[in-house]
């Protein structure tokens, strides 16, 4: 039986899980989605309510009968013929999804994680009450784009607001990348908020009491906690925006955290995910969010933690 990876072609913990593959000795199908259709072929016939026929790239096949499980790992997107007009390729995209895509759905194999599944969960607010129905701490929160709602929020928050993204957090404008890490407010921005009408944005009490943080690596049934210790006042307010002042270290969740990310799993049925949590002094987790095609590579890299040889396992076993 064969793993399917669907990956970009630059991405390194991808390269480490197709050789722990390799080394358990199970065949690896990989392409990137990017591919489809100038060097991706799907050939699939309905035979007694299943879909029967192979994937294909210009140097391997699969057959669908012999997919035992899928990792879907941020593949690109579909990628046209250049000489399609603008419409053709939007047309033809919808088509792509839906083709490949509802093929690929119907198939009797475990998926890392299931594409529409991990699309739901990118919602921060579903994150968010998932969590807390899930018996997660989670931070104050207000989802909005009127400014009276933001200054009356920020009268009950003891400590002040930080104001973070829904999703990505970069952008590229004029050739140049521009990236917006997690903003606590100052008593001017609160005076000046007039840009907050033009989109929605979300606004959270600042956890003053922090004293580290901790990303949960979830890989089928196992969890692998890593805290996140940062020494400079910028890595405090958001550790992605100085990696040189950040330490790890393993560590063990406390049970009710533990059966909460859990059950966040099970609610979103999802089977990979990276948790973030901010810690306090007295050892109290509140959520933060979740990321359900998450980067672990560089929390492997510095404490040893064995995910590839986890996700590897689960992939070739093909269930949790």
């Amino acid at each position: 039986m064969t793993v399917v990876v669907l990956a970009q072609d630059c991405d390194a913990p991808v390269d480490r899980v197709v050789l722990a593959l390799a080394e358990r000795s199970v065949p690896v199908f990989r392409a990137d989605l990017a591919w489809f259709p100038q060097h991706l072929a799907v050939d699939a016939e309905l035979v007694d309510g299943r879909w029967v026929g192979v994937l294909r790239s210009e140097h391997r096949s699969v057959d669908l009968g012999d997919i035992r499980s899928i990792w879907y790992r941020d593949p690109a997107a579909f990628h046209f013929p250049p000489a399609m007009t603008a419409a053709e390729r939007s047309f033809a995209f919808a088509e792509a999804r839906l083709g490949v895509g509802g093929v690929l759905a119907t198939l009797d194999a475990l998926w890392v994680n299931f594409p529409n599944r991990a699309c739901d969960a990118m919602y921060k607010p579903v994150q968010l009450a998932t969590a807390a129905r899930c018996g997660l701490d989670v931070a104050r929160t207000l989802v909005t784009n009127d400014a009276a709602a933001v200054r009356r929020f920020a009268e009950a928050s003891p400590h002040g607001l930080v104001h973070k993204t829904f999703g990505a957090n970069t952008l590229t404008e004029s050739g140049t990348l521009k990236v917006a890490f997690t903003r606590r407010l100052a008593m001017a921005d609160l005076a000046e908020l007039d840009g907050v009408a033009h989109t929605a944005h979300q606004f959270q009490d600042w956890l003053a009491g922090k004293a580290y943080e901790v990303r949960v690596i979830a890989v089928g049934g196992q969890l692998f906690p890593v805290a996140i210790h940062a020494t400079s006042p910028a890595a405090r307010l958001d550790w992605r925006s100085d990696y040189d002042a950040l330490s790890y270290e393993l560590i063990e969740l406390p049970s009710d955290v533990d059966n909460g990310v859990r059950r966040y799993l099970a609610a979103l049925r999802l089977t990979y995910a990276a948790f973030d949590f901010v810690v306090d002094r007295e050892g109290c987790y509140t959520f933060l969010e979740s990321n359900s095609s998450g980067q672990f590579g560089w929390l492997e890299a510095n404490t040893g933690a064995p995910i590839t040889a986890a996700l590897a396992d689960l992939l070739a076993h093909g269930a949790p």
